[in-house]
């Protein structure tokens, strides 16, 4: 049994009197992210993915006497099982036979991932929340993670609603002050992410890194996405596809209001956001979890919350 999915990464501390020492092996679970943003994390980050990957499927094939192994992923792992398909079908199917994937984003997260992106991610509210990374932090983090480019929301799949920022925002016109109302879609929003970071940055150590919106990271990704949108599973593999329903789960992203605008693009990574919600395990919706196109025999199972 195989679970999840094998990722080596860089580490470099900003702080010249610490040191970051992540594990060589610590039972086959390493980080999933480059989070410095002085290096380039799309450099080899799916090769060396893809390597580490085929290594342990051949190794555990091996150890069980040439017994086919059932591989088990759950979210991010999903969508690098779906790529190690893409670029070694042959290798998958020798070696593989069962896929069993969990809370994978296939489509993407609208909702989360968009916020992310603007916002950041706070994992604990209240007091308790003073005891974990806080919201601003985890945004500069996010703003250089690949994962987060990855899982923006499909703009090639067919959403029984396309999902939505909006902004509401002060404008004026004929020198009469207005508020606009602007809806960016799922290609659109890559506009509103180059303008609301464009100035973003963080001090640290008497310098200045600035943090813009990653055009590199995004470039890969969406040559990931086509990737994503082609796979085929080999002929003779069980799949098995679990996610979640029954939570709230963000869709749509809202920023500023019609009494209360944002005045420049640059405020909403300052701005809490308010979400529309549809079906989904609270991170991820259902329609995304449940549809892939595999042109194999699927089980899906909605776990009930």
């Amino acid at each position: 049994m195989l679970s999840d999915i094998v990722i080596k990464c860089y580490t470099e501390a900003l702080d010249d009197s610490s040191d970051i020492v992540i594990p060589q092996d610590d039972y086959g679970l390493y980080a999933i992210d480059i989070l410095d943003p002085s290096y380039p994390p799309h450099v080899g980050r799916i090769d060396q993915s893809m390597d580490g990957l085929k290594e342990k499927l051949e190794t555990a094939y091996k150890a069980s006497g040439g017994r086919k192994v059932n591989l088990i992923s759950h979210s991010m792992g999903g969508l690098l099982v779906s790529c190690f398909m893409s670029l070694h079908s042959d290798v998958f199917a020798k070696y593989v036979n069962k896929w069993i994937t969990i809370a994978t984003p296939f489509q993407g997260a609208p909702g989360c991932i968009n916020d992310s992106l603007l916002t950041g991610l706070q994992f604990v509210e209240g007091l308790e929340g003073c005891l974990f990374v806080s919201r601003w932090s985890m945004h500069q983090l996010l703003v250089e993670c690949p994962s987060i480019y990855e899982m923006l929301p499909n703009p090639e799949f067919k959403w029984k609603k396309q999902p939505e920022i909006v902004v509401w925002r002060n404008d004026s016109e004929n020198g009469q002050d207005l508020v606009k109302r602007e809806t960016y879609g799922t290609s659109g929003c890559v506009d509103l992410f180059i303008e609301a970071l464009k100035d973003n940055e963080i001090e640290y150590n008497k310098k200045t890194i600035p943090l813009p919106f990653n055009h590199d990271i995004y470039k890969w990704a969406a040559t990931t996405r086509k990737m994503l949108n082609s796979v085929q599973l080999p002929a003779g593999i069980d799949f098995y596809n679990i996610y979640g329903t029954s939570l709230d789960t963000p869709f749509d992203v809202c920023y500023g209001s019609e009494t209360d605008p944002i005045n420049d693009p640059s405020e909403i990574c300052h701005t809490l956001p308010e979400y529309s919600y549809v079906d989904g395990d609270g991170t991820v919706p259902a329609e995304s979890a449940m549809v892939v196109n595999f042109g194999a025999w699927t089980c899906y199972l909605g776990v009930l919350e």
